[in-house]
């Protein structure tokens, strides 16, 4: 967690995250990169900042200087951008770096970027030397709502999305929003895939916050990500390692949004394009199989167009589509489970969804 007494920017906002035993803070406010070390608290031996090419240079020496100007050791490691790089050969390359530095379990790795360098180098601190420290600094807003808050990080297995992967929890999230800036249009849009789910999820005031904020997608106000990330970090903190079910609904539109992903070959369509693809199917099958209200759909799918979301499916066979959804990681008894909803803000998880119907939506969003 943050030291005691490190002086914090006015701007900044806290939410707290208890999961399970760990404790930590998520900082969310403008100028904060230039502040990381001093928010990371007391310096230890050595830092490895984690980015990809992108990031690199826009935001490297910044992290870099911060960290330097507190007493940190400062090494960095620049990885190829996209989601082939959430893989075991590039894990492995991120051990071989912090082998050769001679890191301690004390040492940090710092995961500058999105949410494949979140899922990545997070995975690494994890499971080097049974664990190291890890700061997550997301730069897009994905990651700031999502990825970087909640201790999930993995790397992908042949067509199975983070079938390698782990609960561990960072020390500190570190979000500032004039990174934000630099994104472009198409993570922009992924980036509020997220954010609508997690409205349709919570419901009430969050809901209507996020309609009214999307006016304003391209910098969503430090209050957005707050209510974002508070509503995530609650859900993780009654369910920190996915053992009571409470988590579960965090994969509203993820069951044949990773299908739609990996089909495409991670190119076709982005993560949260993928998802937001996801979330149209969910509200269709909310309608038949768990009476969501016509009207209340039509709002989730209204929303989804405000964002810039895809309307439909194209360029991607629904065959592969369908086969994926039956690999998808939440198969149990050879049946997929779906979290779908009976209102908005009234999620309904594990639900088995027939096969039929799983290929009827997925033609509905072929022919939309």
């Amino acid at each position: 967690m943050t030291a005691p007494g490190a002086a914090v920017p006015a701007e900044a906002l806290t939410v707290a995250v208890v999961a399970g035993g760990d404790a930590y803070e998520v900082k969310i406010g403008a100028g904060l990169l230039d502040r990381l070390g001093e928010l990371c608290g007391p310096a230890v031996a050595q830092a490895l900042v984690v980015c990809d090419a992108n990031v690199a240079p826009l935001y490297l020496e910044r992290a870099t200087v911060a960290l330097g100007a507190s007493g940190w050791r400062v090494s960095t490691a620049v990885l190829p951008a996209g989601e082939q790089t959430k893989s075991p050969a590039v894990l492995a390359t991120l051990y071989d770096r912090l082998y050769a530095l001679g890191v301690a379990r004390s040492d940090a790795v710092v995961a500058l970027g999105g949410g494949v360098i979140g899922d990545l180098a997070g995975y690494a601190a994890a499971t080097f030397l049974r664990g190291m420290r890890l700061i997550q600094a997301p730069t897009t807003i994905l990651a700031m709502v999502d990825a970087a808050v909640g201790g999930k990080v993995a790397v992908d297995l042949g067509e199975g999305k983070n079938y390698l992967g782990t609960f561990y929890q960072p020390s500190l999230v570190l979000e500032d929003v004039d990174t934000l800036a630099s994104l472009p249009a198409r993570e922009v849009r992924g980036g509020w895939a997220e954010i609508v789910k997690h409205a349709l999820l919570a419901g009430g005031p969050t809901f209507a916050l996020t309609e009214a904020g999307v006016a304003h997608a391209a910098r969503p106000e430090p209050r957005l990500l707050e209510a974002e990330v508070r509503f995530k970090a609650e859900v993780v903190g009654r369910d920190p390692r996915e053992t009571s079910g409470a988590r579960a609904m965090l994969n509203l539109g993820h069951t044949i949004g990773h299908a739609i992903e990996v089909a495409g070959g991670y190119e076709r369509y982005s993560h949260g394009e993928a998802v937001g693809l996801g979330l149209r199917a969910t509200l269709w099958l909310s309608e038949r199989l768990q009476g969501l209200d016509a009207a209340a759909a039509a709002r989730g799918q209204k929303l989804l167009s405000a964002a810039g979301l895809p309307e439909r499916l194209r360029g991607v066979a629904g065959d592969d589509v369908a086969r994926l959804v039956a690999r998808d990681k939440k198969v149990a008894a050879g049946e997929a489970r779906f979290v779908l909803l009976a209102d908005i803000g009234r999620p309904v998880t594990g639900v088995i969804v027939p096969g039929d119907l799983r290929a009827q939506a997925i033609t509905w969003l072929l022919d939309r």
